[in-house]
């Protein structure tokens, strides 16, 4: 069996346990993402363990993020750095994006999700498809990988220098609307 220790109950859970969750799910902190983050409940999803995740780097709560990563990879997470990365960052919110396997049953699961913050004065949108694992009951983030904008596919023809402008004017593209491109 696989034991973690348990995170301790900070002053900033328990001065925000009334405060919207930084999740987003609509529920308090106290009722949502504190329980996983002190250990006073499992999270019963990979969905719930990353929001959980997320809660965590915005309150600063580093001890979570350790406990709850995959123990076989746990020695690669660079405490000081994920630190001050949760630190600098202003939290703007979390999209959850698509979920695959994952529930109360499933040994594995996978979440992509958007975690948007600010860093200096650069807006940042942290897009990942990450993977879960269930070991002994528990629910661990084991890895993800970035996922890339889509690229951007037009949906008309283009209009070339010299067609006709698609505004109907009469004109050349060049002379009208493509005159200011």
């Amino acid at each position: 069996m696989t034991t973690v220790p348990a995170p301790q109950t900070t002053k900033i859970l328990e001065e925000r346990k009334d405060s919207p969750c930084p999740c987003g799910t609509g529920a308090t902190l106290g009722e949502c993402c504190a329980r996983y983050i002190t250990s006073a409940a499992l999270a019963p999803t990979a969905e719930a363990l990353m929001r959980s995740r997320y809660t965590a780097y915005v309150l600063g709560e580093i001890d979570w993020i350790i406990a709850s990563h995959d123990p076989a990879g746990a020695d690669e997470v660079d405490r000081a750095s994920t630190e001050k990365w949760s630190k600098e960052a202003r939290w703007k919110g979390l999209e959850i994006r698509s979920k695959a396997q994952g529930e109360p049953g499933d040994q594995t699961g996978a979440v992509e999700f958007v975690a948007t913050y600010e860093i200096g004065n650069q807006a940042v949108a942290h897009h990942e498809a990450a993977r879960f694992k269930k070991i002994d009951d528990r629910w661990y983030y084991v890895d993800g990988d970035m996922v890339k904008a889509k690229p951007i596919v037009r949906e008309g023809p283009k209009v070339g220098r010299n067609d006709p402008c698609p505004c109907g004017s009469g004109q050349k593209y060049k002379k009208c609307h493509g005159a200011a491109a």
